[in-house]
């Protein structure tokens, strides 16, 4: 069972248990505090409850469903692993309008980056700031330079006992 559907089972038992308990006369905020949620939800699903029963408290989410389904996600994790150069940009950075273009590409969906932030979090994607490194550097080069030049260059403080020539100090 994918992740987003065990997440949906168990939000919908939640939204039962607070029926059968609101059903059985319990208050709206001791069912809020038992099940772990908002009095605002609970008050919700006391209105659905009223209206259609615990059936009511059985229908999934509400909003527009993303329209990507497991087959479509799975295939755009696998072009976003491939990079966006084999995608045909000039660099391997993804930007959240690439991946925008993409999907309609692909799929046919069209979203706005707002959503596809959305659907690429739901994914398990996070954002990534490439590092700002040239592919040219050296690190063995570097790694000399620290450890053998800059000892030369770096100041040493003054040797301790040596006097001062500040005004301050008591001699």
């Amino acid at each position: 069972m994918a992740k987003d559907e065990k997440k949906l089972k168990q939000l919908q038992r939640r939204r039962l248990r607070a029926g059968r308990l609101l059903l059985k006369g319990v208050a709206q905020a001791e069912v809020a505090r038992r099940v772990g949620v908002s009095r605002a939800s609970v008050c919700e699903w006391n209105e659905r409850l009223a209206q259609g029963g615990l059936d009511a408290l059985r229908r999934g989410p509400r909003g527009r469903p993303t329209g990507l389904d497991a087959r479509m996600r799975g295939e755009l994790s696998q072009a976003l692993k491939a990079g966006a150069m084999a995608s045909g940009y000039a660099t391997e950075l993804w930007t959240l309008g690439r991946v925008a273009r993409l999907i309609e590409q692909r799929f046919g969906l069209k979203y706005s980056v707002s959503q596809v932030w959305r659907i690429l979090s739901a994914m398990g994607w996070s954002c990534q700031r490439p590092s700002g490194r040239a592919r040219e550097r050296n690190e063995r080069a570097i790694g000399q330079w620290k450890h053998k030049r800059w000892p030369v260059l770096k100041k040493t403080p003054a040797p301790r006992g040596a006097s001062s020539s500040s005004s301050t100090n008591r001699d």
